[in-house]
Order: C-alpha cells, then structure tokens, then sequence
C-alpha cells in the first residue's frame, strides 16, 4: 500500500512540473504583453512632452549605469555566458524606475510634462507588477550572476558614496529614448515585426545608432563654419551711399 502513495507523489510532482515549466521557459506572458504595449503607447508622446516643454539643452544628473542603452545590453551578454533576458528585464526595471522619478522630481507641480510623466510612472509600476505576478516568487528571487550582481551594487549604491565621475547630465527625451528602445529588445515578444528596423535587439540597429551620432558629431563642425556669413560685413560698404552729401552741393547751380 506504500508504493501507491509514493507513485502518487511521484506523479504529482512530476505533474507540478509540467505545469511550471511553461513559466520558466514560455516566453512574455499575454497579461504582461498587454501592459508593456499601454506603456508603449504613452512611450509615443515622449518627444512632445521630453523635448518640447523643457529648455533647450536642458539636462537631469543621474548615475552612469542608468543610461542603460542597447549597447549595454549586448556588452552584457557577452560578458556573462547564457544570460537570461530575466535577469535584463528585472535590471530594466530598476533603471527605469529610478529614471522616471529623477524626471519627476524636477518637474514642478505646473510643469506642463507632469501630468504626462507621472502618469508614465503609474503605468510603469503597474507594468512591474504584472511582470512580478508572471513569475514566481523563486524564479525572481534567483541569485544574479557575479558580473550583474556587480552592476546592480553600483546602481543601487548610495549617492553620497558616487564618484563625481559616475554621475552623468543627460537630456530627458535621451533617457525615456533609452527606456523605448531597451523595452522592445528585452520584451520583443511583444513587439513583433519583421521590419529589420524594428529589430532593437539587431547588431545592426545599434550600430545604425552609434554611426548617427558619429555623423551628427562630425558634421556639427562643418554647420559651425555658418560664420562665414560674418562676411556680410561687406555690406557694409554701403557707407559709400554717405557721398550723397554730393547732393548738397546743388545750392551752388
């Protein structure tokens, strides 16, 4: 009567496997899809709201490893062998919510970017925890390889411990860029396309970046040769138009 209860034990460990496995190995979950493509849409108004309403130039100091861009993703994956886009996606959430509470914090309570962005970071959270309910308790509570473990005591150390040098002064709109980008890598499950431009996770999407910036630091020079226009200063020969005086020698006829 023994072997029963333990086959029964067997099988229903078995069992409960089977019914874990598809949590530990399917990929994003529908629920979670659903929040991350509502966090995308409020993603789309980023530009009028984290460019338009603030001053040109203007810039928010934050710690270096939270401009978590996509090179950082793949300088990441080659530095750690077989690392899971869990670990990623846990990272991401940390940056960003830190991000878009340094954003907030600047904003005054009339700004015109604050309702925007505090409704960004409402959705954010919920996001988070539907990512959180996706999976169990465990699976997230997994120790972080040594190389990431390192990464996360950086970011999360205290500010007054920060090198000077680790701080770093960045635009809005450049940081929420980094957030969409990011997003559509680590959860592309969600965002399929077979557009290769919407392929974030593509070496040939942050090379297209890297080469953008390139050019756009290489060509700023050449807009800087605009003062050449100083050389309208040869208008000013128009004083020779000064030997109108001729004309009052016409009392002498």
């Amino acid at each position: 009567m023994i072997q029963p209860s333990i086959s029964s034990c067997l099988l229903g460990g078995l069992f409960g496997l089977i019914l874990l496995g598809p949590v530990l190995m399917a990929p994003t979950q529908p629920a979670l899809c659903t929040a991350l493509k509502t966090l995308n849409g409020s993603l789309g108004y980023r530009r009028r709201f984290m460019k338009h309403n603030f001053p040109i130039n203007y810039t928010i100091k934050v710690h270096y490893k939270e401009v978590f861009k996509l090179s950082n993703i793949r300088r990441l994956r080659q530095q750690v062998d077989g690392l899971e886009d869990l670990v990623l996606q846990r990272l991401w959430f940390v940056i960003n919510q830190r991000v878009l509470k340094k954003v907030l914090r600047v904003m005054s309570d009339r700004h015109p970017s604050r309702k925007y962005t505090a409704e960004l970071e409402s959705r954010f959270r919920d996001t988070e925890g539907v990512f959180v309910q996706s999976h169990p308790s465990e699976v997230l509570e997994k120790e972080l390889p040594e190389h990431i473990q390192e990464f996360w005591d950086k970011l999360t150390e205290e500010p007054e411990r920060v090198s000077a040098r680790h701080w770093r002064a960045e635009t809005p709109k450049f940081l929420l860029d980094n957030f969409y980008r990011t997003m559509h890598c680590l959860f592309r499950d969600c965002f399929p396309s077979t557009d290769p431009q919407h392929n974030y996770c593509g070496v040939s999407h942050w090379r297209k970046g890297r080469k953008k910036l390139a050019l756009a630091t290489t060509l700023q020079p050449a807009t800087t040769l605009q003062p050449a226009t100083t050389l309208q200063p040869a208008t000013t020969l128009q004083p020779a138009t000064t030997l109108q005086p001729a004309t009052t020698l016409q009392p002498e006829s």
